[in-house]
């Protein structure tokens, strides 16, 4: 898995727990997270090994919170639609708000996660 592939799942977790906070008031547990990815990466013919995919759920748990204030839609309806879920599992990148996010994910894996 590339360091692009990293900060597009850990992006896609982040937008997730965004959309169960506005769904529910709370975040994802561990184990959704984890389910996510593991959408995630099927729906994406990607690959990632168990420790990476731990950091990056991890990272999600602690970007989400960071970024919650950002001007995200607030409600649930609006969040999905940052997403194209008919398709595949993934983020509209043609939105200036998940391309700043993205960019978000990228510096701070630049900068925590290795390997």
């Amino acid at each position: 898995m590339d360091e692009e592939t990293k900060a597009e799942l850990l992006a896609f977790l982040v937008v997730g727990q965004l959309v169960a906070l506005a769904r529910n008031g709370d975040w994802l547990r561990t184990d959704h997270m984890i389910e996510s990815s593991w959408i995630w990466l099927s729906s994406n013919s990607a690959r990632c090994d168990w420790l990476t995919r731990a950091r990056l759920v991890a990272a999600a748990r602690e970007l989400a919170p960071q970024v919650r204030h950002w001007p995200f839609p607030k409600d649930e309806t609006s969040l999905l639609r940052l997403s194209n879920l008919q398709s595949g599992w993934f983020l509209d990148y043609r939105t200036e708000i998940v391309q700043r996010l993205h960019a978000f994910c990228a510096e701070y894996l630049e900068r925590h996660i290795t390997g």
